[in-house]
């Protein structure tokens, strides 16, 4: 087994240089100072030769040696021994040593002259070396190790390269080592550090080539090499110190020297640098050096540019730094200009003066001391920004500047009604605000909360409010907010600190009297950063926010003539001390009618401009909006309502675009389609005699006949192109039997448009395209499925007539109102089997109902039916409420499933066109609900002519407004016994 010494191999072998014809000792080379003249070089000797052994390791332990030949390396070498000096060198040649060991190089190559360290990993091959050094033979040869076949080297890193080595033994390491290498010099050991000096080339089985010094192009490439390299090395001071290092270890320079040096200190990467190594024609080698080096200078003019021009951009800001400060001191000593400081200052206190008087005194305080101490601060100081910031917001707050309120009533509620339809509660309350403003003179600060359902215009009815009160409005949403500090600030202390929402509100409108809308109330959030319901207690008390103080300014700011406006979906969210603080107004909904106007008056009309659509252009049906709003837009809001709307309008906009598109497309196809317009010919008759005039009108009619198209030509454009026309004039003489008239026939240029037909028929068409309308288009309730799709709600009512066991109820929910069927049918019968089975997704307030339901409606039967007192002892019932996915609760129901339970006791369906709610007790009383207005509409939705309330709610009933009581038999009843005197009675006893 074959194996060549490295340094990471683990095997003892080593590889041996032995020349085989030494000759005598080489003499030193004339003097060849640095860059200067060069020497001249002898020829090789042609006997010079080497073999390199190989050990591997023998069966018994003992070294086998192999011998592969080697030819001499270094024409240059044999050239000196030729030349004669009068000084021996005293220290070792690297002739005197012919056996050395062989080293691969992983990364680059070694050059004669330079150093190189490389780690020896290998402890055997370590302590071979430091032998050799000892016996006075410090040489060894090296070897670049060749990339592996299919790889990138620049993709390859120095650790894989140097595991690649570790894993090498023998022939495959000698395989992979390049065949020209260096003949290098021990020079120094340090642990498993060796420092390697270049000295010879060695080129297995190739001598070096001869060169003639004297030879020319050897001389000019040399000498280019050399202007070359002087103007490399003005460029760096290391490489200066190259050239002394090589002359001090090497000597003077020659023309394969020169060549070296240029290679070695060049950037060039290993395989060019190879490559130089591997050139023995010194011609080649120094064409090869020279185009490096020309590369290297190009590198250098480029590296020289690119600092030249960063140093001239730092220069010119030192420059334009320097000057601005020695502007400021010019401007400082003529009193033109302050510092910073007291720039700053002064900007604080013109900030200040317009509210000076209205400013609370120990506001005024505070920002005095505070500008104290931003002049006693550096500027560069994180204290000198915390302070400045903080006077910022101090004088950016209006103190004691209120806004000009309106008193006028009627303005206000023209203003009001201009912008929402309906909503009465909540602009009587405004109104009511006004009114006391006036009277008292002066208006004070309010908290209102707006509940109601999405799409009611909680949010929008803000602004209106604020416009019709001559108010600044700023709105912020806490929904989902769970950091006091959005509220109260944060403290100076901190980093990026800023003041809470109502100081940035004030900042904001200018104003200390604005109009603030507080958002989604009831989803207020609550973490690790406090409880912002809690934080919001101080904002929203009327006794305590006139004295309101934020963390930020630590100053008592007056919110108590901020009226605070407040919308949340379900109040029941709101916790109870912050519901406590305000007066809540709730918006139920909006009934079909309702709708109807707004989507009529401002949904319909905004949609319209904002589509840039014209009125003339579209129309939409009152059976359309009613279709729209009845099957797919339910909900009590007018949000979605306006979607559909936006989304008809859409349409209708796209249809108009391509229709005016194929119009356009079709008036230029016509356009296209006209004739070539023939020559027009214009006649004109030569008189010859007075008394043939007749005669030669006849013979004008003869040649008209022949040009009637230059005739008609000639009257639709004679007045207008007879200037412009350049003709041409034909002379006809045309024989007659008497005497004849001589015609002259006038043939008009072509290139102008004098056709008359096809002239009057392009100013019809771009008539028509000036005058032509796009035909209207009409929404209908028969084409409202082609505009917004198959309908989204089917009809409520599933019952004309209503069977047995199944009761109409109304229910209450957060999109407003609806009707739900109570369904009790009768599963087993037997004695002793009397049970109940509930089902719908029931919650526990309605399990519980229906518990109190069964119980009462087993009562009443004793006392309406004895003779079937036995049914719910001995009947097993199934209740069951639809839709079975929606989720219900709450104890309204009560009265509808003990009617339900008594139809399918008494085998009698209720009364038709009927619904009820109401909660009963034990006793058969009938509590009061909510959601009256909700409930109500929601009966008039599903056509229901006759609705049971508890008598409690009937002043509930009576505030709404007429149009939804309009047409509805309303029953209030305080005991169920009147509930089943109006369901199951026969219409004749019935009792309001």
């Amino acid at each position: 087994m074959l194996k060549l010494l490295s340094s990471s191999s683990s095997s003892c072998l080593h590889g041996r240089l032995h020349s085989l014809h030494p000759g005598p000792t080489e003499l030193a080379s004339p003097v060849l100072r640095v860059l200067g003249s060069l020497t001249g070089l002898t020829r090789p000797s042609p006997n010079s030769a080497r073999r390199a052994f190989f050990c591997s390791d023998g069966s018994d332990g003992s070294d086998q040696v192999v011998e592969i030949e080697f030819k001499g390396a270094g024409a240059e070498a044999e050239a000196e021994s030729k030349s004669s000096s009068a000084i021996v060198s005293t220290n070792p040649r690297p002739e005197d040593y012919l056996t050395v060991l062989a080293l691969p190089l992983p990364h680059r190559p070694l050059f004669p002259g330079f150093y190189m360290p490389i780690y020896v990993k290998d402890p055997k091959l370590l302590a071979a070396l430091q032998e050799s050094r000892k016996r006075q033979a410090p040489y060894a040869g090296a070897f670049l190790l060749k990339d592996e076949p299919g790889t990138d080297p620049s993709l390859v890193s120095g650790s894989e390269t140097d595991k690649n080595i570790h894993d090498l033994k023998g022939k495959e390491l000698f395989n992979r080592l390049h065949e020209v290498g260096t003949l290098a010099q021990i020079s120094s050991i340090q642990g498993d550090q060796v420092v390697l000096i270049g000295h010879r080339r060695l080129r297995i089985t190739e001598m070096d080539k001869p060169y003639n010094k004297d030879d020319d192009v050897i001389k000019a490439t040399s000498f280019e090499v050399i202007s070359t390299l002087r103007d490399v090395l003005k460029t760096s001071s290391l490489w200066r110190d190259h050239v002394q290092t090589y002359t001090q270890h090497i000597g003077d320079f020659n023309f394969p020297r020169l060549a070296d040096f240029g290679a070695a200190i060049s950037g060039a990467n290993k395989l060019q640098c190879q490559k130089v190594l591997e050139e023995l024609d010194v011609y080649k080698r120094l064409e090869l050096t020279l185009e490096l080096v020309k590369k290297e200078i190009e590198i250098s003019k480029i590296q020289e540019s690119i600092a030249k021009a960063i140093e001239e951009k730092i220069s010119g800001e030192q420059r334009r730094y320097l000057l601005n400060e020695q502007l400021k001191a010019i401007k400082k000593e003529l009193g033109l200009e302050t510092d910073d400081k007291t720039a700053l200052s002064e900007k604080f206190r013109e900030r200040l003066e317009p509210n000076r008087e209205n400013c609370p005194p120990h506001v005024l305080q505070v920002i005095e001391e505070e500008l104290t101490k931003l002049q006693l601060l550096e500027a560069s100081s994180s204290e000198f920004n915390v302070t400045r910031n903080y006077l910022d917001w101090l004088t950016s707050i209006p103190w004691g500047n209120y806004s000009d309120e309106n008193f006028d009533v009627l303005r206000a509620q023209k203003i009001l009604d201009e912008d929402h339809y309906g909503l009465n509660d909540v602009k009587e309350r405004i109104l009511e605000f006004i009114a006391v403003g006036k009277l008292r003179g002066i208006s004070q600060g309010k908290i209102i909360c707006l509940s109601g359902p999405p799409g009611v215009g909680k949010t929008s009815i803000g602004r209106s409010i604020a416009r019709a009160l001559n108010r600044n409005f700023f709105r912020f949403s806490v929904g989902g907010l769970s950091d006091v500090a959005e509220i109260k600030g944060h403290r100076r202390t901190y980093i990026g600190a800023m003041p809470g929402k109502m100081v940035q509100c004030l900042k904001n409108v200018g104003t200390a009297n604005p109009l603030v809308l507080i958002d989604e109330i009831d989803k207020l959030g609550r973490g690790h950063a406090g409880d912002p319901a809690s934080a919001l207690l101080e904002l929203l008390d009327p006794e305590q926010n006139a004295n309101f103080l934020d963390h930020y300014l630590d100053v008592p700011i007056d919110l108590s003539k901020v009226l605070f406006v407040c919308t949340a979906n379900v109040v029941e969210m709101i916790p109870n001390p912050l519901l406590d603080r305000m007066e809540v107004i709730s918006i139920a909904g909006y009934i079909t009618d309702e709708k109807m106007h707004i989507a009529r008056d401002y949904l319909e009309k905004t949609t319209r401009e904002a589509c840039g659509i014209k009125p003339e252009q579209v129309e939409v049906t009152d059976a359309a909006l009613l279709g729209l709003i009845e099957n797919y837009c339910r909900e009590a809001g007018v949000r979605s309502l306006q979607k559909h709307i936006e989304k008809i309008y859409r349409k209708i906009a796209l249809q108009l675009v391509r229709q005016g598109a194929s119009d356009e497309a079709a008036v230029a196809d016509k356009k296209q389609s006209l004739p070539d317009r023939p020559a027009a010919v214009e006649v004109q008759l030569v008189d010859t005699d007075e008394t043939q005039v007749e005669d030669d009108k006849l013979d004008q009619k003869v040649v008209s006949s022949k040009n009637q198209t230059a005739a008609e030509s000639l009257e639709g454009n004679d007045d207008d192109h007879s200037s412009e026309t350049s003709a041409e004039e034909v002379t006809i003489q045309m024989a007659l039997p008497e005497e004849p008239a001589v015609v002259e026939v006038q043939v008009a240029d072509t290139d102008e448009p004098v056709d008359s037909k096809d002239a009057k028929e392009t100013e019809k068409i771009q008539e028509g395209e000036a005058t032509k309308t796009v035909e209207k288009v009409l929404v209908d309730s028969s084409n409202l499925a082609d505009f917004v799709g198959k309908p989204v709600f089917h009809a409520e009512r599933i019952y004309d007539q209503t069977p047995i066991g199944v009761v109409m109820g109304l229910a209450w929910t957060a999109m407003g109102g609806s009707t739900l069927y109570i369904e009790t049918t009768q599963i087993e019968e037997a004695e002793g089997k009397g049970a109940l089975h509930v089902t719908g997704q029931l919650g526990d307030v309605m399990k519980e109902s229906a518990q109190i339901a069964h119980t009462v409606a087993r009562a009443i039967l004793l006392d309406k039916d004895p003779d079937n007192h036995t049914f719910f002892a001995n009947s097993k019932l199934h209740l069951h409420v639809p839709a079975g996915a929606t989720p219900k609760d709450g104890p309204s129901a009560g009265c509808t499933m003990i009617t339900s339970m008594l139809s399918v006791a008494m085998k009698k369906p209720i009364k038709r066109d009927l619904a009820m709610t109401g909660e009963v007790t034990l006793t058969r009383r009938i509590l009061p609900i909510g959601g009256v207005k909700e409930k109500t509409i929601a009966a008039r939705r599903s056509d229901v002519k006759t609705i049971i309330f508890p008598l409690a709610n009937k002043r509930d009933f009576d505030e709404l407004a007429p149009n939804v009581k309009e047409g509805l038999d309303v029953h209030f009843v305080d005991d169920y016994n009147q509930i089943f005197d109006l369901a199951f009675s026969d219409g004749q006893n019935e009792k309001k």
